[in-house]
């Protein structure tokens, strides 16, 4: 993959994860300032979305840790877990703040 390839599927991925949230109403402000995603909640906590060029992955991190995601077969995957992005950070916001999205 291509340092463009990345940042355009990344690209998409916070599209997506913005689109979603803003369809949802749920109470979430998330706000882009360059490779970070800062998604804050009604109690004040936050997940923050990072886009690791060098290594072609995103990163997640939560209140309880970290998670970096490789780009597999059209899918963001944990490398450690192998759990799938979107359906980890949907639970991830439920978790953290009671709000539920769900990410299509």
């Amino acid at each position: 993959m291509t340092d463009s390839e990345f940042l355009e599927l990344a690209d998409l991925l916070y599209q997506k994860i913005e689109d979603n949230i803003e369809d949802s109403e749920a109470d979430i402000d998330s706000d882009q300032n360059g490779a970070l995603l800062t998604l804050e909640f009604e109690n004040r906590t936050k997940l923050i979305i990072n886009r690791q060029q060098p290594l072609h992955q995103v990163w997640l991190a939560t209140l309880e840790n970290g998670h970096h995601y490789d780009y597999k077969d059209g899918l963001w995957i944990d490398d450690r877990s192998g759990d799938e992005f979107l359906s980890f950070l949907s639970a991830a916001i439920t978790k953290q703040s009671g709000e539920k999205i769900t990410f299509k």
